[in-house]
């Protein structure tokens, strides 16, 4: 049974392109930035990642048509990283010519720790080639980010730092809040010490108001970072940040296949649940 779209529609923008659009031109006008997210995962035939790269190029077209500030962020098993990972790569790269014509920018989204370090990898070619037109997603929860984070900083790669949105074991990854946090806060004082624009993306006050107080004790601009949050969630912090004079960005996802985007968010915090639960009863 196919589940009605009523039930994401606080966390998707829309089903198609088109639908996304008001909600990216809103945000533009209240002079927050947007990263377009084309929703789906794990692509195991050929015909559908080709289909898939075609999209995103059709994307970065409609997007440049349409005059919206936005960039774009996508999954490598969307290009057909689960298939053959040279195929992938390639794949991002006829993507990253089309980004580097019309000097955009696509980001690489992080998946579950099975494929952190083919992405790691994957990017870093990218980067030697495509430079500003590509940027990575790093996760703080991870044992091994302490690591990738301090050789990603002295390549002078473009990192959007969040704390992890997948379920890993703790063999894996850290399990206690607390933890991450302070993970979290140590990554963001190597990014922004070492790199020229990093993306801090997170939803939580504590770290957001650490942010502040960190970048205005070491004196560090407003505009030297961005702060990033998801559609749906926390808007009004959005728009006052924006007006404090800080750097925001709202990734704005859509597309038919937005359940597991969902269940995500779900699993994030009961709120949403109660949250979705009551739209459903809404006329």
């Amino acid at each position: 049974m196919k589940l009605p779209f009523i039930l994401a529609k606080r966390f998707v923008a829309g089903e198609t392109f088109s639908s996304a659009v008001p909600k990216i031109k809103a945000l533009n006008e209240k002079n927050i930035k947007v990263t377009l997210d084309l929703l789906g995962e794990n692509v195991k035939e050929r015909t559908t990642a080709d289909q898939t790269v075609d999209e995103y190029i059709g994307l970065l077209d409609s997007i440049h048509d349409a005059g919206l500030n936005s960039t774009i962020s996508i999954k490598l098993t969307m290009l057909g990283l689960d298939i053959d990972e040279e195929y992938c790569r390639d794949n991002l790269f006829r993507l990253l010519d089309k980004a580097r014509e019309y000097d955009s920018f696509v980001r690489i989204d992080m998946e579950d720790s099975g494929y952190t370090g083919q992405t790691i990898e994957i990017y870093k070619d990218a980067f030697k080639e495509y430079g500003k037109h590509v940027g990575i997603v790093i996760q703080a929860y991870l044992h091994r980010t302490k690591s990738d984070i301090t050789e990603l900083a002295e390549l002078g790669a473009d990192v959007r730092l969040c704390k992890g949105a997948y379920s890993e074991p703790e063999r894996v990854a850290l399990q206690n809040m607390p933890a991450i946090r302070d993970a979290f806060k140590e990554y963001a004082k190597v990014l922004l010490e070492k790199t020229t624009y990093p993306r801090i993306a997170t939803h939580d006050d504590e770290l957001v108001n650490w942010v502040k107080e960190y970048t205005t004790e070491k004196k560090i601009g407003k505009a030297r970072f961005e702060f990033q949050m998801l559609y749906g969630l926390r808007e009004e912090t959005m728009e006052q940040l924006v007006q404090e004079g800080y750097n925001a960005r709202v990734y704005v996802p859509y597309g038919t296949m937005w359940f597991p985007y969902f269940k995500r968010r779900l699993m994030e915090r009961k709120e949403n649940v109660w949250f979705v639960l009551s739209t459903m009863f809404k006329k």
